[in-house]
Order: structure tokens, then C-alpha cells, then sequence
């Protein structure tokens, strides 16, 4: 009877007899599993043909588009910058518009060598109205966001290396276990044969079928690895490694040192100093705020330069622009996942953002909400306290509740 369940004892009886005739028939037995693996292994390899690689996806995806948007997140560094270039050559090279836009500033001393010395064209990003496209590819971030309108947008495609489960209407590829997005793009190179040629011998739209990358943008996306991972030595996989090693033939040299050897500004060594100088150590963690300054790139470093510290293995540097509190950790403690614990710092501050991977953090701090409209948040003392408690794996008392309005 059709579409019936078949009885319980009807399945025993006919697995009897199948186990019965095997081990009666031994030789036709080995016949019948060799035809059924040779069949599995055909099935597989089928599959493996007609399931086209990341990069040819990914490129279709930009095909298929006549302008895209490649939008990187605020205050971008070389890793969302090279990336960011690298999507928009593979979206000029299948014949799509590409404008690579960011909200926030580009303040890090070593962001505006990157940019000048690359000659990347970006624009500044305030609202969705500002977006050069309806178009979008996030790069280095999977869910959009320090603009107005960021949470209603819905990208086309997302490309990135953080943990998050944003995702892309066409093409999403989102791999938190690599040390840079960088690497990523640079695999869609490899996987699309990609030839490298030197900037001065670059001929745009002169592909003939075939991908070509200038310099600039190998140059790029090698900086944004080695920025993201600290020269390979901190938060590096295998497919760093990789990349870089694939990259290495197309990369100039000399614009690669002109990137990594900017001049440092006066004010960046100034908060480096307070940070040393005003830090709170209880070891093996360490917590600074370097209090108000007009350059809050300068943090970062300062993180970077504390984490160096004796005794000391996981660190918070933070410091405020006179509306909003900006936070950088470092680790090199397995015990403290940073972008997990300033999550927990701010999970439950309105307007506060904070996150990233397991050595390196970052998060901003809105210091009205922080403080609370009635009075009735928290300051910056409190704040340290917390910083300590997460990082030290306990659990953090919740503030009262403040008013988001």
C-alpha cells in the first residue's frame, strides 16, 4: 500500500536474509562493496567538479551587480583597507562599479601612510543615503555598522575573518579562524590565477580573460596580514603564512617600507608615556586611561606597547575624544579571550560596542550612557574595575539599568 510504514518485523526478517546471503557469497559479497565504494567515490569527486571555488563564487557574485559599494568598518586599518582594494580591482575587472567607503576617520598614523602611499580612493560614510550604490560588500566586519540607517542595510555579499553571524543576501564567507581577511581575498587570487604585474606596467581593463593585480594592491592586502597578526607572530594560521608566501612575488618593496616606517606624532608618544606612567597592575593584567585626547589612534598603540610589559599578559588601554571612551586590549594570556571580555564590559551600557578575537579587542563607550542620563550608571573607576573583573574570567555585577533615550 502506497506511502504505508513498513512493520518493524518485515525490516528484521529482509536484514536477516541480506546478512545470510553476504556470508554465503562471500566473493559476490567483496564485488557488491567494491562497486558500492568505487560509486561513492564518483559521486564525490562529481560533486568536487561541479562546486566552483570561493573566488570564482565570489566573483560571480560581483558580476552579477553593475556598481557595488565595498564598505569597510569605522576608522578602518590596513587589513579592511587592503581588503577593501582588492574587492574593488575583482569588481572593475568583471566590469562593475566599485567605490570603497568607511565611516569614521582614518586618524592611526600608520592608516594615513597606508592610504597615502597606496593612493586609495575612499569616500566617508555618515549615512545609508551616503552610499554610493544600493549595492554592498562588507570586508573585515559582517554586520554593518557607525553610520545612520547601518542596522536597516542588507548587504549583497560579506567577506571577513571576525567571529559574528552577519551575512550576505548572494555570498557570504565568513572564517574567524584566520589571523587577517587579507588572506581570504588572497586565497579568491590563488584560486582565480591571478598574475601580478608591476604598477607602472598595470593596464586597466586589459585582462583579456584573465585576472591581473597591480602592485598596489598586493602590496595591500601583504601590509593588511602582516598588520592584523603583528608582523605573523600573534594570532598568525596557516593561511597567513600561505598568502603572504603567494603574495610575496608582486609586492613592492619599497612602498611596503614606506607603510610600515611612518613618522609617529608627538601626541601618540605622549599617550604611549601616560600609559606606562598611570597604569594600574594587578598582575598579570594591567589597565590605563590615558584620560581625553585628540588622537584616539594613539590608544591602540599604547595597548601594544604595555602588553610588552614584565609580568603583564593581558592589558586595556582606554581614553575618551570628549564624547566617547575608546577602548583597546591586547593578550597573550589563553585565559583571556580580550574581545569576549570587553563584550562583557559593555554588554549592558546603551550605545556601547565592543568586541574582536582572543588577542586583540577593541570598544566604544558612549560616556553619557556609561555615566547614565539620571545619575545612575557608572564612571571611569568602575569602569577599570570591570576591565579587571572580565579579564580575570569572574562574572560582572550589571549597573542599574540607564536610560538609552
Amino acid at each position: 500500500m502506497s506511502g504505508a510504514a513498513v512493520p518493524q518485523a518485515a525490516l528484521g526478517d529482509a536484514t536477516v536474509e541480506v546478512t545470510s546471503w553476504l556470508e554465503s557469497n562471500p566473493e559476490l559479497a567483496a564485488v557488491l562493496i567494491l562497486v558500492v565504494a568505487v560509486a561513492a567515490w564518483g559521486a564525490t569527486r562529481a560533486l568536487q567538479r561541479f562546486r566552483r571555488p570561493d573566488g570564482a563564487r565570489f566573483l560571480a557574485a560581483l558580476r552579477d551587480e553593475d556598481a557595488v559599494t565595498v564598505l569597510t568598518h569605522p576608522n578602518p586599518d590596513p587589513d579592511a583597507m587592503g581588503t577593501a582594494a582588492a574587492v574593488a580591482h575583482l569588481a572593475e575587472r568583471v566590469g562593475t562599479d566599485a567605490t570603497i567607503q568607511y565611516p569614521g576617520e582614518i586618524r592611526h598614523h600608520q592608516n594615513r601612510a597606508f592610504r597615502t602611499v597606496l593612493d586609495l580612493d575612499m569616500d566617508r560614510v555618515r549615512r545609508t543615503a551616503d552610499m554610493a550604490s544600493e549595492s554592498v560588500v562588507l570586508v573585515d566586519h559582517n554586520r554593518p555598522r557607525g553610520f545612520q540607517g547601518a542596522r536597516n542595510l542588507e548587504p549583497v555579499a560579506v567577506v571577513d575573518h571576525h567571529p559574528g553571524n552577519g551575512t550576505g543576501e548572494v555570498f557570504t564567507d565568513v572564517r574567524p579562524d584566520y589571523g587577517a581577511c587579507a588572506s581570504i581575498v588572497a586565497e579568491y587570487l590563488r584560486e582565480l590565477d591571478a598574475g601580478f604585474v608591476d604598477q607602472d606596467d598595470f593596464v586597466p581593463g586589459d585582462d583579456d580573460g584573465d585576472v591581473t593585480v597591480p602592485a598596489q594592491v598586493v602590496t595591500g592586502l601583504v601590509y593588511g596580514i602582516l598588520s592584523d597578526t603583528d608582523n605573523l607572530t600573534n594570532g598568525a594560521s596557516p593561511a597567513e603564512f600561505d598568502a603572504s608566501s603567494f603574495l610575496y612575488a608582486g609586492v613592492d618593496q619599497d612602498a611596503l617600507k614606506r607603510i610600515a616606517n611612518p613618522r609617529v606624532d608627538a601626541e601618540s608618544l605622549e599617550v604611549k608615556a601616560r600609559a606606562i606612567t598611570d597604569r594600574d597592575v594587578r598582575a598579570p593584567y594591567a589597565v590605563s586611561d590615558v584620560g581625553e585626547v585628540s588622537n584616539v589612534d594613539a590608544i591602540p598603540q599604547a595597548a601594544s606597547e604595555l602588553v610588552n610589559l614584565e609580568t603583564v599578559t593581558a592589558v586595556v588601554v582606554y581614553g575618551d575624544d570628549g564624547e566617547t571612551i575608546h577602548m583597546s586590549g591586547r593578550s597573550r594570556d589563553d585565559r583571556v579571550h580580550m574581545g569576549k571580555a570587553l563584550e562583557e564590559v559593555t554588554d549592558d551600557i546603551p550605545m556601547a560596542s565592543a568586541g574582536g578575537h582572543a588577542r586583540m579587542g577593541g570598544g566604544q563607550i558612549d560616556i553619557v550612557h556609561m555615566e547614565g542620563l539620571a545619575g545612575n550608571g557608572i564612571d571611569r573607576s568602575q569602569l577599570t574595575e570591570r576591565l579587571f573583573t572580565a579579564m580575570g574570567g569572574e562574572e560582572i555585577d550589571g549597573a542599574e539599568p540607564v536610560d538609552a533615550d
